[in-house]
């Protein structure tokens, strides 16, 4: 399921990408970023008035060549932005941090070829432009390969290019104890935030569990080292990767579990802690049916009586 969305997701991504890389020209805009050192750079247009493209994206400000930064007002500028599928060249001008223009795009016709000898053949002229806004660069595709991912084409090395899959981080992941090598898990570590420093906080809680689509499910589900330390702080302790993922999807969290223990339940198993949640044994109930009479009853009976509808 998480790989055909993910399919999916590359899918139209692509397309957005890609539905203007024809472009010869267009305009672009610019100004400061919210992160430091870097610029906020906008380009746009159009192709035969039936296809656009937009691009915004953080830069750094060095990667515009000869662009003129330190004269002071409103100026006329140029800058050049070369890249190994193709060369970016803008005109315009600048005032104090911000400004506009024209660009136009010039592909390398020797990319493909260079593409196509380390085994991503079919980059057309039609998508230079893409691989140049993401600098899909050649050192970056032999460094993909040299990591040993598999199921890698050419569009996921733009998948990779947009959501952070370097050669860096597939080895700061292995070097994490988890060897995973194929592209769309890659993908899904990167977009749920499976990070190397993620995995070894989880191992470092207890739960030493490799399996991607487990760690993926914990992001998404928010399974963290802080909720797993709280379950034990409360007396909940449990390794089970399903069983965690599962107190997440139903609710079971340590201040439930504190909640019981005050209740006289103290380390109730992680199954039944699952059906107390699903089936809506909530502290308040218990203790709306003790107001009635109702004393020493076991949490099975309590799951029994909700079951059959007693309130």
């Amino acid at each position: 399921m998480i790989q055909h969305r993910l399919s999916s997701a590359i899918v139209c991504l692509l397309v957005s990408t890609c539905a203007f890389a024809a472009a010869e020209k267009g305009e672009w805009t610019l100004s400061q970023s919210d992160n430091p050192g870097k610029i906020r750079l906008f380009l746009h247009s159009e192709s035969d008035g039936n296809h656009s493209f937009n691009s915004s994206s953080d830069w750094n400000a060095a990667e515009l060549k000869g662009l003129d930064w330190k004269t002071a007002g409103k100026h006329d500028v140029r800058f050049s932005i070369a890249r190994d599928a193709g060369t970016i060249d803008g005109e315009g001008f600048l005032k104090d941090g911000s400004g506009a223009g024209l660009f136009t795009f010039q592909g390398n016709a020797k990319y493909s070829q260079e593409m196509a000898a380390l085994g991503f053949p079919g980059v057309t002229d039609d998508e230079l432009f893409a691989y140049t806004i993401h600098d899909v660069n050649l050192a970056f595709v032999r460094g993909i390969k040299a990591a040993g991912v598999t199921d890698v084409d050419k569009d996921k090395l733009i998948a990779f290019r947009i959501h952070g899959v370097s050669p860096e981080f597939v080895q700061q992941i292995h070097a994490a104890g988890v060897n995973e090598i194929e592209a769309e898990k890659l993908i899904a570590f990167r977009i749920h935030g499976v990070s190397p420093e993620f995995v070894r906080d989880i191992h470092g809680a207890g739960i030493n569990t490799v399996d991607s689509e487990k760690l993926i499910a914990f992001r998404i589900h928010g399974v963290s080292p802080e909720f797993v330390k709280g379950l034990n702080a409360a007396g909940a302790s449990t390794t089970d990767p399903e069983k965690l993922i599962a107190f997440r999807i139903h609710g079971v969290s340590p201040e439930f579990v504190g909640q019981l223990d005050h209740l006289g339940f103290p380390h109730p198993d992680a199954e039944k802690l699952i059906a107390l949640r699903i089936h809506g044994v909530t502290p308040e109930y218990i203790e709306k049916l003790r107001a009635r009479g109702m004393q020493n009853l076991t949490l099975d009976q309590l799951i029994n009586l909700r079951i059959h509808g007693i309130d």
